[in-house]
């Protein structure tokens, strides 16, 4: 697949996510059972992995969403700018943050920090992808989809560029 100048090889296709965010969910509904949960997802990029995971929930809970940046093109800039913060109270809540992707853990660090200086009750990670190579914090991901190489991945919501979230599966730069 082309996306602008860049070539991508397949990595994780359609069908194998979508049954690892089934599992993730299930083991989501039996932890938080009896709970009411606020899932805050971080935009732009985990906007379908959101839709699909939320879609198997059977919990009573709220969903809300915060847009992070730390990426230009495709590398991170090392800098996390809140673009849209969270309106609501955090405070003795029982938090899960959606993410598509831990690289580095610096959006996960800002974030985690954040949340705990509002008072949550919990926080946790739900990321569908871990780059265990890559991260430069120790960030304690509770529920993790795939851990994948070191390399730049689009698809499923992740971008190069703005370009090729609007596909089922996900897809790596070609070497």
């Amino acid at each position: 697949m082309k996306i602008k100048d860049k070539t991508f090889t397949p990595l994780l296709p359609a069908e194998e996510i979508a049954a690892k965010v089934n599992t993730l969910a299930r083991q989501i509904n039996k932890d938080y059972k009896g709970t009411k949960p606020l899932f805050i997802a971080i935009l732009n990029g985990s906007f379908i992995f959101a839709a699909d995971l939320l879609k198997e929930i059977d919990l009573e809970c709220e969903v809300s969403f915060v847009k992070l940046s730390s990426y230009s093109e495709m590398t991170s800039s090392g800098t996390v700018k809140e673009l849209i913060g969270i309106n609501e109270n955090i405070f003795n809540r029982d938090v899960i943050i959606i993410e598509d992707i831990v690289d580095t853990g610096n959006t996960m660090r800002v974030v985690l920090d954040e949340f705990r200086d509002r008072g949550v009750k919990s926080v946790e990670i739900v990321s569908l992808l871990v780059k265990p190579e890559a991260l430069v914090n120790s960030i304690d991901i509770k529920y993790v989809g795939f851990e994948i190489p070191n390399k730049f991945v689009v698809g499923y919501g992740l971008d190069y560029d703005g370009f090729g979230r609007n596909t089922k599966a996900i897809y790596q730069i070609k070497a």
